[in-house]
């Protein structure tokens, strides 16, 4: 047989979760090697996986039918198959109708939503009855097949007389389907598993539910030929002739809902750009920025991207109209029109543009601007847009969840029968940096298996070839995709897990391929700090009157503690890779905490940039600019490239790229994973530095550097929109630590550090700090007047086990009168045993009862309310219970808090670590660098940064931290003592640079079980 005699009509890929065996991508090459025609790809109720399918039969130029496979709610199947734009645009809206009338992850539809609207739509019915073909026949008649699957399962002769019959009698075509679930017949043992994933069954126990055979594959058109009549196969063919519609046909438009009816959106684009530009420069901008925005302005007109600008114009105008914190960052920090329209802060003037990042006639793809949000506010932003545009114009990028090793093997095993404790003993050892990890026999036998054991054997084929399938669709973190016209014509759209949320069935990278405008809706938990901070400021004192825009620049206090690396909580220089640098590079002013952000990275570490630079900026080594072009372009970083931007420039400069080609070159060198696509980039940079009269090695050099950014190059752009996140932030901290530190709690999670970190840090800035307390403690944390300053009071939000109802109530009830007895809080605030024992265990009762076990007794005579008793309190004498002593008050603190503001724990540890020759951080502060020490101390955090040879540990105890850096070798060798271990003891090698300390681990010792149960979390990797 030739290509031209089938097409297969019935693929379904791995985006019908857990149920195709294949991506789309095989599929489609698979197709094309067998010499098929062209490939329908029929997901069920979804179209997810149809824009990696068309890419791969773009790049094959094999024809691509897309559609989609249903299943009624009365077990009737029937595929829809898209004839032309408008029939592709009927599909999307029923499986936008049909998702949205479910759960997520699930649909509902029955044969009345089959019999209007569809016009455009070739049907297939997969029959079981003849009854179903007396209905098919009557809605879709001529434009319907009956498709015949024959699967070698011991009845296709009888299936194919039936099915034939059927097609006589009702006067409908017929045509072959192969039904096919996974691209070749290996991925049938793959196949069994996820179904045996989607049912809750362990294969063994699928039985009815399992495939007989492997027949559900692409087969040969030999086979084929011997196993259906050869006119079922032809008319494959005359289908796909019908079936005219490409993905290429989708024209997206922009929406222009902001333009008012007398003005064009030029016209008002420009207007509001002058309008903000008098208010940025109010005594006149600098030249070459008015020419940097005629430049912007004209460039966007011809690219017809003026109701882009004005649609985020417009959200980020709610969102200052309503008092929300955002900031616009990333590539937009390049336009000086985002400055002008307020979407961005970082002032042109103050930074080199690169308008060619953002947009660009070569590039022939939309902008991407992306906007950060206070987290707690952002979801008013997301239903503005909700309501503005519609829900069938607006929704969110979908995100595709897939198999990582740990889910993977959860998932596999269970399927092949495995148990939860085998299970467990499995997955453990892929913890952290090992994640990773491919399956060998010391990975197996650390698990506690036998490597040649046949199913382990077969687990380990199973997981590899599950690893990176889809999982299920999710939501993006913001990014929020807005059409002029039906945006359900384009992409189906259903429901997200989140209330009121609605997601398309594409991803970002789905969008970008199709040209496809998308909007990063961003929540960055540092500007609700931020606000935060600044009202419980106002709220202490009315006098202060701080705002944003009248927090002074450039202030030398503040950055006398970044350059001390006191920035714990302070935006995105609180790591300890950062605080590590600090002390380095010493930034005095607003660049350098653009350098700072940037040069902390995978990027310039592994282009070898950051001692270079170091070195230049410390004065001992000498800068060589080979050229005035080169000089314009490094020189403020002192003739390292650090930043994307600065590669972009070099390559225009230097080698001859044009604007376009050389961000072309910075996508590709993004593209890590395709890392050789950036070899065909070598031979044009090295060729055009030499034309142009640079040397060999400094072109060498130049793609070096260039190599090193990979993945991790960072935009000058995004970095600036940042720092000014970092210098409020350290400015506040530095001013006002105790609203500082409140706000951080209060918004928890974020950062680096736990509430425990952020409270010991305050007290080191001379903060009082005030235990949580009944009659004085809101939910949040607060401030109060204590000796004339500041004070910061623990709020009931952190007692483990209260709700926020129960919260509510306290403060509700207390406003009238503050609470005399336990009785009085249980039968005025309404509070049942559960939020009572969380007071009483986190010693909020302290006032009121006494020690901790007093309030536990007396919460226990607590019983509801009855007609004979109008409080809920049986009064008893008080027992003389004695007081929990210090260690015991210590423990219940960090089991109820988290934290405890009476010691740290390791202070009752210190006898014991003395006599075994440990010192404190504080000790180990005071000696020379080489000196070999012993210490230990409660495990804060374990990272390791990339993929680098690296694991960097914190640890803490009651005198300061300690930084860890544990090879990779050591920490293999002991890496049950340093993933299980609360409190870690090292022996190490103190190294001291520029005065940072750092402990280079020999060996690692587990101290946890000392003080018996502690309970205390780590930011792991992370």
């Amino acid at each position: 047989m030739k290509k031209s005699m089938y097409a297969e009509l019935f693929c379904l890929s791995n985006f019908t979760f857990l149920k195709g065996a294949s991506h789309p991508e095989e599929l489609v090459r698979h197709a094309d090697f067998l010499d098929y025609k062209a490939i329908a790809i029929v997901d069920e109720c979804s179209i997810t996986g149809v824009v990696r399918a068309h890419e791969e039969a773009q790049r094959r130029k094999i024809k691509l039918i897309i559609g989609s496979h249903f299943i009624l709610d009365d077990g009737l199947k029937i595929i829809l198959l898209a004839k032309n734009k408008s029939g592709y645009g009927e599909i999307c809206r029923l499986i936008s109708y049909a998702r949205q009338k479910s759960e997520k992850g699930s649909y509902k539809i029955n044969r009345s939503d089959f019999e209007n609207s569809l016009n455009d739509c070739i049907g297939l019915l997969l029959p079981s009855k003849e009854e179903e073909v007396r209905w098919f026949k009557k809605f879709f008649n001529k434009k319907g097949w009956i498709a015949i699957s024959l699967l070698r399962e011991g009845d296709d002769e009888y299936r194919l007389k039936n099915f034939l019959k059927w097609s006589f009698l009702y006067n409908i075509r017929a045509v072959a389907v192969g039904e096919v679930y996974m691209h070749a017949r290996g991925r049938r043992a793959l196949f069994d598993v996820l179904s045996a994933i989607r049912l809750r069954k362990p294969v063994a126990k699928l039985k009815e539910n399992i495939v007989i055979n492997g027949e559900h594959h692409l087969r040969s058109l030999e086979d084929l030929n011997s196993i259906y009549p050869k006119f079922l196969l032809d008319e494959t063919l005359n289908i796909a002739a019908l079936c005219k519609f490409s993905l290429v046909q989708i024209s997206y438009q922009y929406p222009d809902d902001i333009t008012p009816d007398h003005l064009t959106s030029k016209e008002f684009l420009h207007q509001l750009t002058e309008k903000g530009l008098q208010h940025r420069w109010p005594k006149g901008c600098p030249s070459y920025v008015r020419n940097q925005i005629n430049r912007e302005l004209q460039l966007i007109n011809e690219l017809k991207y003026e109701s882009y600008f004005l649609t985020v114009w417009d959200i980020v105008r709610f969102a200052r109209e309503n008092n929300i914190l955002c900031q616009g960052r990333g590539s937009a920090a390049n336009s000086a029109v985002c400055y002008c329209l307020g979407i961005t802060e970082v002032d042109p003037s103050r930074m080199n543009l690169l308008f060619e990042r953002f947009i660009s006639h070569e590039r022939n793809e939309p902008p991407d601007i992306d906007v950060d949000f206070e987290n707690n506010r952002r979801e008013e932003v997301i239903q503005y847009i909700y309501s503005k545009y519609g829900r069938s114009r607006a929704a969110l990028t979908a995100c595709i969840v897939t198999y990582r090793l740990r889910s993977a093997i959860r998932d596999v095993a269970f399927s092949l029968g495995f148990n939860e404790e085998q299970t467990e003993a499995l997955i453990r050892p892929t913890s952290g940096w090992r994640k990773n990890i491919l399956f060998d026999h010391e990975f197996i036998a650390e698990a506690g298996f036998n490597p040649k054991n046949p199913q382990l054997k077969r687990l380990i084929i199973l997981v590899n070839q599950i690893k990176g399938f889809p999982r299920h669709l999710s939501q993006h973190v913001g990014g929020f995709v807005i059409t002029k016209d039906r945006l359900d014509e384009l992409v189906p759209i259903e429901n997200s897990a989140m209330d009121h949320r609605t997601v398309i069935q594409w991803e970002k990278n789905d969008l970008e391929s199709l040209g496809f405008l998308k909007i990063d809706i961003l929540a960055l938990g540092m500007l609700s700090a931020i606000k935060s901070t600044l009202s419980l400021i106002n709220l202490f004192d009315p006098y202060a009157n701080l705002f944003l825009d009248n927090i002074p620049a450039e202030d030398p206090e503040t950055y006398k503690m970044i350059q001390k690396a006191d920035t714990i909580g302070v935006f995105q220089i609180e790591s300890r890779a950062q605080m590590s640098m600090l002390p380095r590079l010493k930034p005095k002013n607003f660049y350098d905490l653009v350098i700072e952000i940037a040069i902390v990275r995978p990027g310039p570490i592994q282009g070898d940039m950051v001692h270079p630079y170091l070195r230049r900026r410390q004065g001992k080594e000498k800068i060589n600019y080979p050229s005035k072009d080169v000089k314009d372009v490094l020189q403020r970083t002192l003739g390292v490239p650090i930043f994307q931007e600065q590669v972009i420039k070099l390559a225009m400069v230097a080698a001859g790229f044009s604007p376009g080609e050389a961000d072309e070159l910075r996508r590709t060198m993004a593209a890590w994973r395709r890392r050789e696509g950036l070899e065909s980039y070598r031979l044009r940079l090295m060729e055009g530095m030499l034309k142009n009269g640079y040397s060999n090695d400094f072109a060498q050099q130049i793609y070096h550097q260039i190599l090193g950014f990979g993945e991790y190059g960072f935009p000058e752009s995004h970095a600036a929109s940042f720092a000014l996140l970092v210098y409020i932030s350290a400015w506040l901290k530095c001013h006002y630590p105790a609203a500082f530190c409140a706000a951080l709690i209060n918004n928890q999670p974020m950062g680096f550090y736990q509430p425990a970190q952020l409270v010991r840090d305050a007290k080191n800035h001379k903060v009082n700090i005030l235990p949580i307390d009944i009659n004085n403690s809101n939910w949040d944390c607060t401030l109060e007047s204590f000796n004339e300053r500041p004070a910061l009071r623990l709020g009931l939000k952190m007692l483990k086990g209260l709700s926020y109802e129960a919260g509510q109530r306290i403060m509700n009830t207390r406003s009238q009168k503050i609470f005399t007895d336990v009785s009085d809080l249980a039968y005025r605030a309404l509070l049942n045993k559960s939020d009572l024992g969380a007071l009483a265990s986190g010693d909020a009762l302290l006032n009121l009862s006494g020690h901790r076990y007093l309030s536990v007794w007396d919460v226990a005579g607590v019983e509801s309310p009855t007609s004979l008793f109008n409080k809920p309190f049986f009064y008893e004498d008080k027992p003389s219970l004695k007081a929990p002593n210090k260690l015991q008050e210590v423990l219940a603190d960090y089991s109820q808090l988290g934290l405890s503001l009476r010691q740290h724990p390791l202070a009752f540890m210190r006898d014991f670590l003395k006599k075994r020759g440990i010192l404190s951080a504080k000790q180990v502060s005071k000696l020379n660098n080489g000196c070999i020490v012993h210490i230990a101390g409660l495990v804060l955090m374990r990272q390791r940064p990339g993929k680098g040879r690296v694991i960097f540990v914190t640890l803490e105890d009651e005198t300061g931290m300690f930084n860890l850096l544990i090879w990779a070798d050591l920490a293999e060798r002991q890496r049950k003592t340093l993933l299980g271990s609360s409190i870690l003891g090292a022996t190490a090698e103190l190294q001291i640079e520029n005065g940072v300390q750092y402990l280079i681990c020999q060996h690692l010792e587990d101290h946890s079980d000392i003080l018996g149960k502690l309970d205390i979390k780590s930011y792991d990797f992370k």
